[in-house]
């Protein structure tokens, strides 16, 4: 079966593992995707990535991580812009989500980078997903 929205698989897929208190999960390998888990992995909502090469497109292993008391660290996850509906923000509009506790990662012409960085950098672009 195709799947309509990659990123928004990607983000389930760890949601439901990160319930079931698994200790990884495959995902279907893209670089959109690689990007993201670098993004997530430099914020601390990941331990760390793995892309595997398998003759196709591809594995990539994310090891989620935990706190003290076995709860999951990503406590929301939310896909903003959706194939049906593009949402796209001016380097001007970029605020921080959840008074700077989330991230935002956005698609830039500068690479995949959180609401911080696209402020840094002042370039703007279009919304994948808030992360708390």
């Amino acid at each position: 079966m195709a799947i309509t929205d990659p990123i928004a698989d990607m983000l389930v897929r760890i949601r439901n593992a990160g319930k079931a208190k698994l200790n990884s999960v495959d995902i279907p390998g893209s670089k959109v995707k690689t990007e993201m888990a670098k993004v997530m992995k430099s914020e601390g909502f990941i331990r760390n990535y793995k892309f595997i090469k398998d003759g196709k497109q591809g594995i990539l292993r994310i090891y989620l991580k935990y706190g003290d008391d076995q709860a999951h660290v990503i406590l929301e996850m939310a896909r903003v812009s959706k194939p049906s509906r593009r949402i796209y923000l001016r380097a001007g509009d970029v605020k921080p989500f959840y008074n700077g506790m989330g991230i935002t990662i956005l698609s830039t012409s500068k690479g995949i980078l959180t609401d911080k960085q696209a402020r840094k950098e002042n370039v703007g672009g279009e919304i994948l997903c808030t992360m708390f």
